[in-house]
């Protein structure tokens, strides 16, 4: 038992390190686009790329999933599943693209492409093409707990994208059209570099396979499709309402809320196993609250860093001696905030999930999505003709706060989980002020205030006796050690 758990914590391990490191590559081609494009160029990649989203849910149809699930058993694969899975999803991937190739002028038409970039929509089509081929494979790599070969190959391919971007974008002055070509060879040189892990696993096609599969796999399509309408709609409908200026420069700052989505996600990798390993434990519905309460004091702070610095961040000289961020995109920083509010939402939805998964509830999860779908197009139809982008900003927001309220109203049909909403009240109470007062002053006083956020929690009583009993426990035990070890030299 032990040696499985370290086998898993490794993999998680190297898969939460692939996420972070594949991110923050993936993010340095934000500012490399501000300084390359203009607002109208990234609007158009901010666009493009939505719909590309969108579509790689359908283009999956759930297929990689299915296998991990049907096409494994007691960890070895089954060839014939891994060939009925990879034959359906190439052939929907190649049939799809090829109507996207030919139909790429209505297609950009629809988007508000300009027509002389309707290329790029073609370039999407195949690159949405050749990552749809990966999905088996990499779902194999998985299956088969080769994570350092899962992780190389996503980081090399996103290596690739960033160096050719910057050379076809800034070198060889392609605009948009080389932003979208990167992108197109890095795909080509990651499926090449999966072609050993697609022979190995090569076996007989089977129609009864498939449609077995696909009855697994088509409804996670559904729930996949309500979060990435979350996730990106709000760009096409700028786009659209506001024009492809507006939506370049909305998408760029939104990216800037990756710090707090990068705390987001580790601590999510993490908190599944965690709390799902501990299902059975009677204490597990208090542990689930006080996680809430941790994880909301520990991102609230986190959120005020951010609010208070990201402007100094971005428009420091720091990016070869540039700001971050071209200045005809610092006017959209107002939105960060927002944004990182967002994603703080997001965190208290996956704590607030945990009851739903641990009763097996999982169609809950797929109405929460859903849910929150709703009101992000709701809310982005009402507010962006009236706001602006900030109008979508809010609505994404919105919709994260209402993903955490459903779950948690869900969660309370089958287990009454004590969340301990004085003390989170408290919490947003504090930060809210301090948010509040730090809009108006510097970044000597920001900085100031952001020492006083925990302070002012340790001073108020915040802490519970229990707590503070631990935490001196702690100390104190670290204190022994340390004294019990000998200089150095003795």
């Amino acid at each position: 038992m032990l040696r499985e758990l370290r086998g898993l914590a490794r993999e998680t391990a190297v898969y939460g390190l692939t996420t972070i490191l594949g991110r923050m590559l993936s993010f340095l081609l934000t500012p490399l686009f501000t300084h390359l494009l203009d607002r109208a160029e990234s609007g158009v990649v901010q666009t493009v790329y939505a719909a590309i989203a969108f579509m790689t849910v359908a283009y999956g149809l759930g297929l990689d999933t299915a296998y991990l699930r049907l096409g494994r058993r007691d960890g070895r694969a089954d060839d014939d599943a891994f060939a009925s899975g990879l034959t359906g999803v190439v052939a929907t991937a190649v049939a799809a693209s090829i109507l996207l190739h030919l139909f790429s002028a209505q297609v950009a038409a629809a988007l508000g492409v300009p027509a002389e970039l309707a290329v790029v929509v073609r370039y999407g089509a195949w690159i949405l093409a050749l990552d749809a081929a990966m999905l088996m494979p990499y779902a194999e790599l998985r299956g088969s707990h080769r994570a350092a070969t899962y992780g190389g190959v996503k980081l090399v391919t996103i290596a690739m994208n960033l160096v050719l971007a910057w050379l076809f974008v800034r070198r060889m002055g392609m605009g948009v059209q080389g932003v979208f070509l990167a992108n197109l060879a890095a795909s080509a040189a990651g499926l090449a570099m999966m072609a050993p892990v697609i022979a190995s696993r090569l076996g007989r096609p089977s129609a009864a396979r498939l449609r077995a599969m696909l009855s697994f796999g088509a409804p996670l399509v559904l729930a996949g499709i309500g979060s990435m309408i979350v996730q990106v709609a709000d760009r096409p409908l700028i786009s659209r309402i506001s024009g492809l200026a507006v939506a370049g420069l909305y998408g760029n700052c939104y990216k800037l809320g990756i710090f707090m989505m990068l705390l987001v996600g580790m601590f999510d990798q993490a908190w599944k196993p965690f709390v799902l390993e501990r299902a059975e434990r009677p204490d597990v519905d208090a542990l689930i609250a006080r996680v809430l309460t941790y994880f909301a004091v520990a991102a609230a702070g986190a959120f005020l860093a951010v609010a208070f610095f990201v402007t100094a961040a971005v428009t420091a000289p720091l990016f070869l001696g540039q700001p971050l961020f071209h200045p005809a995109y610092w006017d959209g920083l107002a939105i960060v905030p927002v944004v990182t509010l967002g994603y703080l939402f997001n965190g208290l939805y996956f704590v607030m999930l945990a009851p739903l998964m641990i009763d097996k509830r999982t169609g809950a999860v797929g109405a929460a999505t859903w849910a929150g779908a709703a009101v992000n197009l709701g809310v982005n139809l009402w507010a962006i003709p009236r706001h602006g982008m900030m109008g979508a900003a809010w609505a994404t927001c919105a919709a994260y706060a209402v993903m955490a309220a459903v779950v948690w109203a869900l969660g309370r049909a089958t287990r009454a989980v004590p969340y301990e909403w004085g003390r989170l009240a408290a919490v947003a109470a504090w930060t809210t002020a301090l948010w509040l007062i730090g809009a108006r002053t510097g970044l000597g006083a920001r900085a100031l205030l952001i020492g006083a956020y925990p302070a002012g929690l340790w001073f108020s009583g915040f802490l519970k006796a229990e707590e503070l009993a631990e935490l001196r426990a702690i100390f104190s035990a670290r204190s022994s050690r340390a004294a019990t070890v000998p200089p150095a030299g003795d």
